[in-house]
């Protein structure tokens, strides 16, 4: 019977289900890529007569070859549509968040400028066919429910003023350490330094002028360290003009809940972690193990 046949096109099939679409409406993109025997109108009625009378799901679906109408009801009324997806990971400058949109083949249409500090890290599902300003503009309500969510919830221990000054000293805990454990120590440091008045020294914002956030992959210059741009904050107290990546939720919150901590200093301790410090003068010691371990593994 016709019913359980493939059509004059075996396939494989990729069809894309509007939602709110019927059986009818789907025959109709069936008929026209040859995967199922007869009309359209055939595959509704015989939809109406065999099927299981659930609703068809909304979605991508790959129709494997060779599978008959009867099969095709079945896998879009109860089979698992394509999951596309894109990753925006913790730290993500938008450069790289811009690039990875417009170098999807499945996404349509222009991309708007996307601002620093303006989406979400996560991972976003997308329908082939979708535009990109669509699945950008996700990406950044998903930031603004989560800043509407963090914000109200602030603790009075660090001394930012706005949403945007959280999101911009979040980047920085962000781009410092990859340790999760560390985010409110760091997020604590930071805070001391800007309640005193001291400058930041965060190499991430001496970076970011240079390479949008992209790894600079060598050594900060002199030059650069001593460079007045207001990103600088070797040179410039407080905070950047802006964020210097899109930043976790888990550092905002961290920002907006940091560790109490006297510390003011920290550097790397050479297991992907920092060793905090109260002192200029612990902090030079902490600095010259730093450069001995360098040493011993030729980085210096």
């Amino acid at each position: 019977m016709m019913w359980w046949s493939a059509g004059p096109t075996p396939g494989p099939h990729t069809i894309i289900v509007e939602e709110g679409a019927t059986a009818a409406s789907v025959g109709r993109q069936l008929e026209q890529k040859g995967a199922i025997p007869g009309s359209a109108r055939t595959f509704y009625l015989f939809s109406r007569l065999f099927g299981a009378g659930d609703p068809i799901q909304a979605g991508e679906f790959e129709i494997p070859k060779g599978t008959g109408a009867a099969g095709i009801l079945d896998l879009l009324q109860h089979g698992r549509p394509v999951q596309r997806l894109v990753t925006v990971t913790e730290g993500m400058p938008s450069i790289i968040v811009a690039e990875k949109l417009a170098a999807n083949k499945y996404l349509t249409g222009l991309l708007p400028q996307i601002a620093e500090g303006s989406v979400l890290p996560n991972s976003y599902s997308y329908q082939r066919g979708e535009t990109r300003a669509a699945v950008a503009a996700r990406m950044q309500a998903a930031m603004d429910k989560a800043l509407a969510d963090l914000w109200p919830k602030r603790k009075a221990t660090c001394p930012v003023r706005t949403p945007q000054e959280a999101v911009t000293l979040a980047s920085i805990v962000e781009k410092e350490t990859g340790k999760p454990s560390e985010r409110r120590t760091v997020a604590g440091v930071y805070c001391n330094r800007l309640r005193i008045g001291m400058k930041l020294d965060a190499d991430p914002t001496v970076i970011y002028p240079i390479t949008k956030g992209k790894p600079l992959g060598r050594r900060i210059l002199r030059s650069e360290l001593n460079d007045g741009n207001p990103y600088n904050t070797y040179r410039n107290a407080g905070l950047p003009p802006g964020p210097i990546a899109n930043p976790g939720r888990e550092s905002i919150a961290a920002v907006l809940d940091p560790a109490e901590t006297e510390a003011l200093y920290f550097v790397a301790d050479g297991t992907g972690g920092h060793v905090f410090a109260r002192t200029l003068a612990e902090q030079q010691a902490n600095v010259r193990k730093w450069f001995e371990i360098r040493r011993k593994r030729g980085e210096m």
